[in-house]
């Protein structure tokens, strides 16, 4: 019981280590990968041979930093966006976010802020606003507003503006980073989730152990490091499986299976209207080690609700599992458009949870999108496979053969969102 609640518990932690080897353990910046302390930007929207992550999104162009302020703070520079939509959110290493400046929280003139580590104490210059992070590594996964292909040099323009830097070298002449050390014996090709369910309770709970001494414990987390210290593993201190009795070696083999499972199982939100909702702890799980395991798994880097939330579904209003051997119908009334600050997309996704490919193009639909409005002001968005008439082409969303999930996109909701007043409408067939 005590192995299960630690490998939960451990789960994101030990994800976002290998997540992060996979991610920086290159020489120099390229695609989705770059050195600790530099930015990969990605420069074009996936599409359907896409397989970083499962479901990309097309409404946002990424720019991913991994941040390492052990040594020293790291100073990132924001560009004027031009009221554009942007957002840097910031997680520790156990995937709580720690801050995300943006256009919610900061407004998209230019800015500077300093990522300090836990315990640093010194000197800022006047203009540098400090973010304390709660673990000396972390990441940034940083969202820029896109509308379609035609905006990608604009928004180039904006990834670029993204700069950092370490304190040390704040009033001198940027200089091109070094190259990184690479190394050789890390897992580049295996996903990370695939990398951590394959490990062993060995080299698991030796690689948690190992990570506690850099990434220690919430101050909330004081019962569960009682508990950890029932099988051997005291924060800051090493850990040996192999001098652990083998009754006990065997209860931890056995309670990293059975953790799995559990977190695999964990149910998402509520269902209401066919669709999953998540709104409560995200981003800030606080104790609730089996979500915050469970969103690691499906969704790592998952933000606040207050930054967006993303309601997903599987299921018409029949409860069938959506399949394109069928035509569907999504209809918002007039007054009941998903309530936004920001902007809002539907996005459709394989069995595998990829984009679907398809003859024009359109991984997802949404109010950037010239969409055709009922007389009346509502508003239907057409899933199917086969491209509908002509003067519904503008609102379809195509989807693929066999089955698909959908998901609904919101970004800067408004309170109705984050409070369940406003919920999507029901995915209905088109007879």
């Amino acid at each position: 019981e005590i192995g299960v609640q630690a490998y939960i518990y451990a789960y994101p932690l030990v994800l976002m280590e290998i997540t992060r080897r996979v991610s920086t353990n290159v020489e120099a910046a390229k695609g989705v990968t770059a050195p600790m302390n530099q930015f990969a930007h990605l420069r074009a929207f996936p599409d359907h041979t896409f397989r970083e992550i499962v479901r990309p999104n097309a409404d946002t162009l990424y720019s991913i930093l991994w941040f390492d302020v052990s040594k020293e703070p790291q100073i990132l520079s924001v560009a004027d966006t031009r009221g554009r939509y942007y957002m840097l959110q910031m997680l520790d290493m156990w995937t709580d976010v720690i801050a995300s400046p943006g256009s919610r929280i900061t407004g998209t003139d230019a800015a500077n802020y300093a990522i300090v580590g836990p315990n640093w104490q010194g000197t800022l210059p006047d203009e540098v606003e400090p973010i304390r992070a709660t673990t000396n590594m972390g990441w940034i996964v940083g969202r820029t507003q896109t509308n379609g292909k035609k905006d990608y040099k604009k928004v180039h323009k904006i990834q670029d503006g993204y700069k950092v830097m370490p304190l040390s070298q704040w009033d001198k002449a940027n200089k091109t980073p070094a190259k990184s050390l690479v190394n050789p014996n890390w897992d580049m090709k295996t996903p990370p989730p695939i990398q951590v369910a394959n490990m062993n309770a060995k080299t698991f709970f030796e690689l948690f152990a190992k990570l506690l001494k850099d990434n220690p414990p919430h101050e909330l987390d004081w019962n569960m490091v009682q508990l950890l210290k029932q099988i051997g593993i005291v924060p800051g201190e090493d850990f040996s499986f192999s001098k652990m009795r083998s009754r006990k070696q065997k209860a931890l083999e056995q309670a990293a299976i059975d953790a799995q499972k559990l977190i695999m199982q964990k149910q998402t939100g509520e269902l209401v209207n066919g669709w999953d909702f998540l709104r409560e702890n995200v981003g800030n799980y606080g104790t609730s080690y089996l979500l915050r395991a469970f969103i690691a798994l499906i969704g790592l880097g998952a933000n606040v609700p207050e930054d967006a939330v993303y309601p997903m579904t599987s299921v018409d209003s029949d409860g069938k599992q959506y399949d394109g051997r069928h035509r569907y119908v999504l209809h918002f009334e007039k007054d009941k458009l998903p309530p936004v600050r920001g902007f809002w997309s539907l996005s459709m996704y394989d069995e595998e949870m990829y984009f679907a490919d398809n003859p024009i193009g359109r991984y997802a639909i949404g109010d950037r999108d010239k969409l055709r409005f009922n007389k009346d002001g509502s508003l239907d968005i057409y899933i199917q496979h086969a491209s509908p008439d002509k003067d519904k082409v503008s609102n379809w969303l195509p989807a693929p053969k066999g089955n698909f999930d959908l998901v609904l996109r919101v970004y800067w909701p408004t309170l109705e969102a984050l409070t369940g007043d406003w919920i999507p409408p029901t995915v209905r067939k088109n007879k």
